[in-house]
């Protein structure tokens, strides 16, 4: 079974691109807190996302710093770079994204997500709260 679920904060806004026949393509990255602290603050992973078609489209409209939770499935890979070094990939295939908000929301809000299932064909909505704003000074780390 290959099921990754992750809950971060986007680091950037997604690059969105289009494949030939039009398909959308989006790349971002998560910062993804780990379970302890250092002495020095928080640690997290950056984990490189990426997301087909409608779901691309959605993740390329989600502001940088916003928390959101992802279910996927996890995928390697490599190419050659210009210097003729095999370079390694490991990407995290979003499915669905959850919009959580931000890091003062307390679990009763946690309730009202809004959600967001990537399905080829039937792409709804759930949407319970009002946006929220989320700053760069907002981030934990």
């Amino acid at each position: 079974m290959n099921s990754v679920n992750l809950i971060g904060r986007l680091t950037n806004v997604a690059d969105l691109t289009y494949s030939p026949n039009g398909i959308a393509l989006a790349s971002v990255t998560i910062a993804v807190k780990r379970a302890f602290k250092t002495g020095d603050g928080v640690e997290a992973d950056f984990i490189r996302l990426k997301a087909f078609r409608k779901t691309a489209e959605l993740l390329a409209n989600v502001e940088k710093g916003k928390e959101i939770g992802i279910s996927g499935s996890w995928q390697t890979g490599s190419y050659e770079n210009a210097q003729g070094t095999k370079v390694y990939t490991n990407d995290c295939i979003v499915q669905q994204i959850t919009f959580i908000g931000s890091k003062s929301t307390n679990n009763d809000e946690r309730e009202h997500q809004q959600s967001y299932k990537a399905n080829p064909n039937n792409y709804k909505q759930q949407n319970y709260g009002s946006e929220i704003d989320i700053k760069d000074d907002d981030l934990p780390f």
